[in-house]
């Protein structure tokens, strides 16, 4: 007989050989922002939804249920045993009508939406690590060009806050681009780790990285 999924999970984050994580997208949570659209979906400025250059849409980074309703999700991963927490779309969207989308929630006085959007973004993973046991890995996923560049103002994500309050930051690369990528998470934080997520097994001299599927 099969075990079900919750004993299988349990075996999973029971053992000592690995490292349990959860990967769990954030804020692009199309089916949670259509069900609550007025207190967690992020709206364009005509008072609806807002829909990216996907045609998808997100929770808003700026309204205290939709962030709430993640820090319940991280929390539970974290109480099922999970010892890595791996955080992605922690960001607000970055393509299609973006002058459109409705920043009032990330507004405060004498704040720009840039500098709003990055104070919600740094706010939501302080809450997150607040939330979690200290001896659980917490970790965030870039987009490459984030981390080489440093920022991304559209989405709010700002390499030199973000990196102080996180264990390890992934990013989708290539071996050969990979130490370049570390040195800048470095940079940002000596204390931060950087872990290549690679299509292809890496020669020898990557120590940590991860193996996506094809």
């Amino acid at each position: 007989v099969k075990p079900d999924t919750g004993e299988a999970l349990k075996d999973l984050t029971a053992r000592t050989d690995v490292t349990a994580a959860a990967r769990i997208a954030c804020f692009h949570d199309p089916k949670a922002a259509n069900a609550d659209v007025e207190g967690m979906g992020l709206k364009n400025t005509g008072g609806y939804i807002f829909y990216d250059g996907n045609n998808s849409q997100w929770l808003d980074p700026g309204q205290e249920k939709a962030r709430t309703y993640l820090l319940n999700i991280i929390r539970e991963a974290a109480e099922q045993g999970f010892r890595e927490i791996i955080l992605t779309e922690v960001s607000y969207p970055t393509a299609g009508k973006l002058d459109e989308i409705d920043f009032s929630s990330a507004m405060t006085a004498g704040n720009t939406a840039e500098a709003g959007r990055q104070a919600q973004v740094e706010g939501f993973r302080r809450e997150v690590r607040d939330a979690l046991p200290r001896n659980v890995i917490l970790s965030l996923e870039l987009p490459a060009e984030t981390v080489h560049t440093g920022t991304n103002s559209d989405a709010g994500q700002e390499l030199s806050a973000l990196a102080p309050l996180v264990d390890r930051i992934y990013a989708e690369t290539t071996e050969v681009e990979a130490p370049a990528l570390e040195t800048a998470v470095k940079a940002a934080s000596a204390a931060c780790d950087f872990v290549p997520e690679l299509t292809e097994q890496p020669a020898e001299g990557l120590e940590n990285w991860l193996l996506l599927q094809k």
